[in-house]
């Protein structure tokens, strides 16, 4: 029975690289549609910019956890069911980069966070969903599709974008970090950022994230992983320029310096 259902599984991944391609261009026409909103001035209703009219909130750690483990447990479901390209080297090191990342956000990040926000239904149920079929999209590229040749390790690309994608992850990590333990216990409202790339940047998560992302689209090199990258970008970005001038406007002494989210550029 096990059999059956991995060659009907592998039958079908065969014959999806139109379907992952046509997903691919979704994401690049969504992608530019919530840069245009989000620059336009509306704010996504969930952290600080949370409102009512949404759907009813759910507890934010909880919404952290359910919405992101889908990127996380889609791959693994993946390697239960049959990955054939997951015996090629670029292959293992893209996968794991791609759950690395998802198992952090799904089973560590929520739990590290101090109070937080409820979250209205409706952004999270919408990002429970890109985290559903992004996992499906990346995982069943590099896991049926993606092809990287007996020289994979000549690959610059691979190389730089490996780089890029962990410094990406640092940065996002200690981002978290600092924004964690802005307040001492009992404290309330909100401070000023300092430390690490916030030094640079008002929105050195969202940096660390795009980084992330953006290095693992030149590893990939691939349709489904610079789709998502440029999606990411599109929708965190915009919302790194509304957090710069959200401080602008609350802080007098805000450093003048720091950019939104590009160092010394953006």
């Amino acid at each position: 029975m096990a059999n059956m259902f991995e060659n009907i599984l592998t039958l079908i991944l065969d014959k999806d690289i139109i379907v992952l391609n046509i997903v691919s261009y979704i994401y690049f026409g969504t992608a530019v549609l919530v840069f245009l909103l989000l620059y336009s001035g509306i704010t996504a209703p969930y952290g600080r910019y949370a409102r009512g009219g949404w759907g009813l909130f759910v507890n934010g750690k909880i919404a952290w956890f359910v919405q992101e483990i889908p990127s996380f447990l889609v791959p693994v479901a993946f390697i239960v069911l049959g990955a054939p390209k997951l015996t090629q080297m670029p292959n293992v090191l893209l996968f794991t980069m791609f759950t690395i990342h998802y198992f952090q956000r799904a089973c560590i990040f929520p739990f590290l966070i101090k109070g937080g926000k409820p979250t209205p239904f409706m952004p999270f149920s919408m990002a429970l969903v890109f985290c559903l079929v992004n996992g499906y999209l990346q995982s069943a590229y590099i896991l049926h599709h993606a092809e990287y040749g007996a020289e994979w390790w000549t690959r610059p690309h691979l190389w730089i974008g490996v780089c890029l994608f962990f410094t990406g992850m640092l940065v996002n990590i200690h981002a978290d970090h600092v924004l964690r333990n802005l307040r001492r216990p009992g404290e309330t409202g909100y401070k000023i950022p300092r430390g690490g790339m916030f030094e640079l940047v008002s929105g050195a998560n969202f940096f660390g994230e795009m980084l992330e992302w953006f290095g693992f689209a030149v590893a990939c090199w691939s349709l489904p992983a610079a789709a998502f990258s440029c999606f990411t970008c599109c929708n965190i970005g915009p919302r790194a320029w509304q957090h710069h001038n959200w401080y602008l406007q609350k802080f007098e002494d805000y450093p003048k310096s720091r950019k939104a989210v590009i160092p010394f550029i953006l």
